[in-house]
């Protein structure tokens, strides 16, 4: 049988069991896949304490990586014995983890399986950001909000293989020093009081950037666009801090005819062809030691509840892996 994180009703980390479970079975189009490692995400404590209502039993998890026990009928495009990563399979929290053919990433010799089981999310993500939401390139100059955070770092790092000179905003000295060893050319710490579009103009000759990679949201949204050069693009990318409140749009027009965009990964990853494009990216760049990925955790799979609690509790950094 195999062996699972399962969850019988939503509620804290303590909901969170190890238990035997039927071996899935593949469908058609699928994939049965040994998990060799589940990427932990802030998504699987919403799902688990009922932010995002679940159906119960819930097996949480939709990150990892591991190698093809067996194929569902149809499936040419791998094989028993392939190392794949996936980041939108639910369930993944398990020894064995049913993924769709057609979302799985293949895995190249140099990328270890923990790599392989944590950067799909947050790599993705990095990576459709800096090519497609706002195309980066020589001659850019980028402002990234929390450039030690998980995306903020491999944003960076990408940004800067792109040829963009970045500057991010960190909450902290030990942060900043993580954004600076990422490549970031300047950084500086925000909080009460920080004038980060001044900053930002000063640092830019009064110019200001011309994009803004934006998770923080609500907390930053002004000082984005504030921040941005005429013609410049807010991307809007997620809402750490909370939603970022209606406002009027001729703010964009009497601000230098700025553009604003709020994308999700799932739009940006919709044929196979566009997703392998990003994975390629990715993987060349660690088998090529341009991107760097730090793991900052692992632990067993029947530790997490430990896992989520640290997590929550802001005890960790660096991605969160669980290994089976």
């Amino acid at each position: 049988m195999a062996q699972a994180i399962q969850a019988m009703r939503a509620g804290g980390p303590e909901v969170l069991e190890f238990v035997d479970v039927a071996d899935p079975v593949p469908d058609a189009g699928q994939l049965l896949v040994k998990t060799a490692g589940a990427g932990v995400n802030f998504i699987d404590t919403y799902k688990r304490s009922g932010v995002y209502p679940m159906d119960y039993p819930h097996i949480p998890g939709s990150e990892g990586a591991g190698t093809v026990a067996a194929v569902g009928e149809g499936v040419t495009s791998h094989a028993v014995g392939d190392r794949v990563a996936w980041h939108d399979s639910p369930g993944s929290y398990s020894t064995l983890a049913v993924v769709n053919a057609a979302r799985a990433l293949t895995v190249p010799d140099g990328v270890d399986d923990t790599t392989a089981a944590a950067i799909p999310l947050q790599g993705l993500t990095a990576q459709y950001l800096a090519t497609s939401s706002y195309p980066a390139g020589s001659g850019t100059t980028a402002l990234v909000h929390a450039g030690a955070g998980g995306v903020g770092l491999l944003l960076t790092q990408i940004l800067k293989h792109l040829g963009a000179r970045v500057i991010t905003t960190v909450g902290t000295d030990e942060k900043a020093e993580l954004s600076r060893g990422a490549g970031a050319d300047d950084v500086f710490l925000y909080g009460p009081g920080v004038d980060i579009a001044g900053t930002v103009r000063d640092l830019t000759s009064g110019r200001g950037v011309d994009v803004v990679y934006d998770g923080v949201g609500k907390d930053t949204f002004d000082a984005s666009l504030e921040s941005l050069a005429v013609r410049g693009t807010l991307v809007l990318f997620g809402g750490a801090s909370g939603q970022v409140p209606p406002f009027d749009i001729q703010r964009l027009n009497s601000a230098g005819s700025l553009s604003l965009t709020r994308p999700t990964l799932a739009h940006f990853a919709l044929t196979r062809e566009e997703l392998d494009t990003r994975a390629s990216m990715l993987f060349d760049g660690l088998s090529a030691g341009w991107l760097n990925f730090r793991v900052g955790a692992t632990y067993p799979l029947r530790d997490a509840a430990r896992a989520h609690r640290d997590l929550e509790g802001r005890q960790t950094t660096g991605k969160v892996v669980l290994i089976p």
